[in-house]
């Protein structure tokens, strides 16, 4: 092991103490905000009322980032897209917001590699079917109640979550 001299020594103090004026203070989480490594990627699955509710809820929580909506109501969607992007567009001062994607087949949002989480506010005969496809796509899972209309469907939801290893959250 070599020994440290004196001009080592002051060019590595000097590289520590200029680093955090070199990286973007919201790289780290400041202001109060979670490193974007930190942040929940999330998308909303069914924008009805109670959809928009809990969309609105999850993304003004700063640990969340909602990137994704999708429902069959195209007015339903592109009302959510439009609260969604005035939000962060608000949030995000040097423009570098790149907007919510809209989808009409949860099939197609749940393909995203880059979603962690999805909020299901479908009608009742959908959470089933949805949940467990999310749970296969690698996605956590917060589902409105019912879960299910059937023991046999719940339990199917449990075993999904279970063999993939997900997270998920009932309200």
């Amino acid at each position: 092991m070599r020994a440290l001299n004196r001009r080592a020594f002051l060019k590595c103090t000097a590289a520590a103490l200029a680093a955090p004026t070199l990286i973007r203070s919201s790289a780290l989480g400041a202001d109060d905000q979670p490193a974007p490594s930190n942040r929940i990627v999330m998308a909303a699955i069914g924008l009805g009322g109670m959809g928009k509710g809990n969309m609105s809820s999850f993304m003004h929580m700063k640990e969340v980032q909602m990137v994704a909506v999708c429902d069959v109501d195209k007015e339903a969607r592109d009302e959510a897209k439009e609260e969604v992007d005035k939000y962060y567009a608000q949030q995000v001062k040097d423009g570098s917001y790149k907007g919510c994607a809209t989808y009409n087949d949860f099939r197609e949002l749940l393909a995203r590699d880059d979603i962690d989480a999805v909020a299901i506010s479908t009608p009742d005969h959908w959470h089933a079917i949805i949940s467990i496809e999310a749970a296969k796509s690698g996605k956590d899972i917060y589902c409105e109640k019912p879960l299910s209309l059937t023991i046999r469907e719940a339990r199917a939801m449990v075993n999904a979550v279970r063999r993939y290893g997900r997270v998920f959250q009932t309200g």
